[in-house]
């Protein structure tokens, strides 16, 4: 089988990259992704988003796996490290990966470098008895998670409730007045992607530059 994918090559030779895909419905060239890709590799960091359609999520898993596996033999591009990166179904495939590798004997492991959740999908709509926190709490590299306040498949208290139980260092960032989609009455999509694509650029600095310390 054959998935498709597109890299965002920045100018310069990249040391790290981000793994990107999408949610349920759409693939890797909803404007979220194509946004948040030219954003990173025009700041130097390499981006590959690919499609995976189906809504079977160990599918899906498999399916990333493979993907950071190719990018860790590739050698065109040697990177030291990845994060996953996904929005919404395609965030929950990421963390179920990372949860596979970090209790196995694999050496993906140190290959992975941090989650990054866009639109968590926590529970479904007016579900909020039933989490999807199960992979989230086994975690233990770096999680950023950037959600909608009125994102009906997150309830904000729900997710910060998951957060603190976690034991990897993590950090949420909160849209306001953000849906499950990312839109905001009376913002412009461009400009609710600025505000993510910016946070997700500073997260990465961040957890780039600590561990060069």
């Amino acid at each position: 089988k054959y998935l498709d994918a597109v890299f965002s090559v920045p100018e310069k030779k990249s040391t790290y990259g981000v793994i990107l895909t999408h949610g349920a419905g759409g693939d890797m060239n909803f404007p979220h992704l194509l946004s948040l890709a030219a954003y990173l590799a025009s700041r130097g960091v390499l981006c590959l988003r690919f499609t995976c359609k189906g809504l079977n999520v160990a599918y899906r898993t498999k399916a990333f796996k493979t993907v950071v596996e190719y990018l860790k033999l590739s050698n065109d591009y040697k990177l030291y490290g990845v994060f996953l990166a996904g929005r919404s179904m395609g965030s929950r495939a990421a963390a179920s990966l990372i949860r596979q590798v970090s209790q196995s004997d694999d050496d993906d492991d140190d290959f992975i470098r941090g989650l990054i959740c866009l639109s968590y999908p926590l529970h479904r709509p007016k579900l909020q008895s039933k989490l999807r926190d199960e992979d989230l709490l086994f975690i233990r590299c770096p999680v950023l998670f950037v959600s909608g306040s009125a994102d009906e498949m997150c309830e904000k208290q729900l997710l910060e409730g998951v957060a603190s139980k976690m034991k990897a260092s993590k950090k949420i960032h909160w849209i306001d007045k953000a849906n499950h989609g990312m839109a905001v009455k009376g913002r412009t999509t461009d400009d609710v992607m600025e505000e993510i694509n910016a946070q997700v650029f500073s997260w990465l600095r961040e957890n780039i530059e600590l561990e060069h310390k």
